[in-house]
Formats: structure tokens, C-alpha cells, sequence
């Protein structure tokens, strides 16, 4: 499953790198992309396990950028 969600409050390019890097490493995902320019997340990942998979991407960048909102 593709899905794009907004992101809020995103503050830096160098944070959307690091979570880009960190979601490409969640088991199930195929392809991600954060973009600052637009404030988006782009995320590929197993259909089954689509949530749970979303509910780590959303640690995963809590970690890294804490104010950062992703819009579900």
C-alpha cells in the first residue's frame, strides 16, 4: 500500500532526513520519502501490517523530530 500523509510542524531538512532514513529501516517498508520542501511523508509499506507499520513511523519520528505531526 502507497499512502502520502501531511506533515506538521516539520522544522528541518536535516530532521526529514533523519526520519526518512530511520522509516526505510521499519521491517515491512518498502520505500519512504519525507519531504521538507512540501511537508509531506510518502510511505510504501506491507498492506497486512499497514497500521502497525504506521504506529512505528510515528515513534520513529517522535524520536527525531518531537513537535513533528503526522496527519492520519
Amino acid at each position: 500500500m502507497k499512502k502520502v500523509f501531511k506533515l506538521v510542524d516539520l522544522d528541518c531538512a536535516n530532521c526529514a532526513a533523519k526520519m526518512e532514513r530511520n522509516i526505510l529501516k521499519i521491517d515491512g517498508v518498502q520505500s519512504a520519502n519525507v519531504s521538507f520542501m512540501s511537508q509531506k511523508l510518502m510511505i510504501e509499506a506491507d498492506d497486512e501490517r499497514f497500521e502497525e507499520i504506521m504506529d512505528e513511523v510515528v515513534r520513529v519520528c517522535k524520536r527525531v523530530e518531537p513537535d513533528c505531526i503526522i496527519k492520519r
